[in-house]
């Protein structure tokens, strides 16, 4: 079965695609790194539907996502975002676990698994 590859570096790739399933790497804020987890979530969610879209699919065909964030205390506030976000009836299957990211500019981390 064929792998495919999108935006790939020395150390990792952010979209692979082997048969019909689509993984993504871990998303955070590129462009808005530093603001409010609420502004945050919706640059990761934008640039998820991107890379979605590079691969050949879409939100409404995610399976699973794990979602890190900083402080649980900021869970609600994350959660407003993704709920207005998320396929309606095609929610996947998933995860919030408290984290220290790569950077402390990044708030939220979110790694999804689609079908194509």
């Amino acid at each position: 079965m064929t792998i495919q590859r999108f935006d790939t570096g020395p150390r990792m790739s952010q979209v692979v695609v082997h048969g019909n399933t689509v993984y993504l790497a871990g998303v955070v804020a590129s462009n808005a790194a530093g603001e409010s987890v609420t502004k945050q979530t919706q640059d990761v969610l934008a640039t998820i539907d991107s890379h979605l879209k590079k691969a050949g699919t879409d939100k409404s065909k995610l399976l699973s996502a794990t979602i890190y964030i900083t402080d649980m205390n900021t869970f609600a506030e994350m959660n407003a975002v993704w709920d207005g976000w998320v396929s309606a009836g095609n929610t996947p299957a998933r995860a919030t676990v408290e984290a220290r990211l790569a950077s402390p500019k990044y708030n939220v981390e979110i790694m999804v698994v689609a079908a194509r």
